[in-house]
């Protein structure tokens, strides 16, 4: 059993769990897009999804968490990274 989400749904229930509006925004455009590209419907499952991924306020916040990541580059070899438009945040999922 499925239930289909429109984006607002999805930015709306991704804003209780944290993730800012843009965030939440970010996140949907991604896993739309990636429904596209794969051809596969995803299951929508909140809680899986905010322990996945991780919204930062930009990339000094990331280093900080992970000593390891030098730069953008660097940090997108290593893990999903979900740039916010127009800000500084990013989203990535957690490594």
């Amino acid at each position: 059993m499925k239930t289909s989400v429109i984006k607002y749904e999805f930015v709306n229930e991704m804003s209780k769990h944290g993730f800012s509006y843009e965030g939440a925004t970010a996140l949907s455009d991604y896993f739309f897009e990636l429904e596209q590209d794969t051809g596969e419907e995803m299951e929508f499952d909140p809680i899986a999804f905010r322990c996945q991924f991780d919204e930062y306020e930009n990339l000094k916040e990331v280093k900080e968490n992970y000593q390891d990541i030098k730069n953008l580059d660097d940090l997108r070899d290593h893990t999903i990274v979900i740039e916010i438009p127009e800000t500084d945040r990013l989203i990535i999922s957690a490594y």
